[in-house]
């Protein structure tokens, strides 16, 4: 079981589930191009769900909308009571490091950190106080504890995909994303890694929204929504 040390100030890391709203999103990357929208979804406090659709279809920039890299051109964004689409660049950011936890296709550390630093590091920008042996139990629980001094480059795709899982949990968010993080994998690394996006889930209560092209890895999920140029398909 995956569970954050009790000295972790919990005030300071917004972990309290929400629903997530969209109401009317539309986005564009230009004038000429709406990638996204119009768009009416809401996804339930500790719902899990898959977001499938062909490449192009809008996937992983709504992803990017519900986590708020992007602000809609239209429509709003809702975590709970906080209106996300009306909040600055940097008020945005700060929620994103409190609330969510995001995982990538790629695991994208960063190359000069050991995977122990790499985990380490939201709590650190948070500034909570350094937590190792936390850190130490969730690379344990994932089973690279024995790597947490190696690099990235010093360590395997799986390897790095778990490390960067590790990252995404280690604070504890009330909502997890997750781009694909099977799709550069094996299939048996694939099927640990979404066993484990699955059970951190089920244990902290967090919202999982999973993008994906495999329907296996949708199937596991509560809910599959399906996009078709940028809408859902009905």
């Amino acid at each position: 079981m995956i569970r954050a040390s009790q000295s972790i100030d919990q005030r300071s890391l917004g972990t309290q589930s929400a629903d997530l709203t969209l109401g009317g999103v539309e986005y564009s990357f230009d004038t000429a191009q709406r990638v996204v929208g119009p768009l009416d979804l809401t996804i339930a406090a500790g719902e899990r769900v898959a977001l499938v659709g062909r490449s192009g279809s809008g996937k992983s920039t709504l992803l990017q909308l519900m986590c708020g890299v992007l602000r809609p051109a239209k429509g709003s964004i809702r975590l709970g009571d906080i209106e996300m689409s009306r909040l600055d660049q940097d008020e945005r950011a700060r929620l994103r490091l409190e609330r969510f936890g995001i995982v990538f296709q790629f695991a994208e550390l960063v190359p000069e950190l050991t995977l122990a630093e790499n985990v380490e590091l939201p709590l650190r920008i948070l500034g909570t106080r350094r937590q190792r042996n936390h850190v130490d139990a969730t690379l344990e629980r994932l089973g690279i504890a024995h790597l947490a001094r190696q690099l990235p480059s010093q360590v395997s795709g799986g390897e790095r995909q778990r490390a960067a899982l590790a990252r995404a949990i280690i604070h504890r968010p009330s909502i997890i994303l997750a781009d694909e993080p099977t799709g550069s994998l094996d299939e048996a690394t694939g099927a640990v890694v979404l066993d484990l996006l699955l059970e951190c889930s089920r244990e902290q209560g967090a919202t999982l929204v999973v993008v994906t092209h495999d329907q296996a890895v949708a199937e596991r999920l509560d809910r599959t929504i399906r996009l078709s140029d940028g809408v859902i398909a009905e």
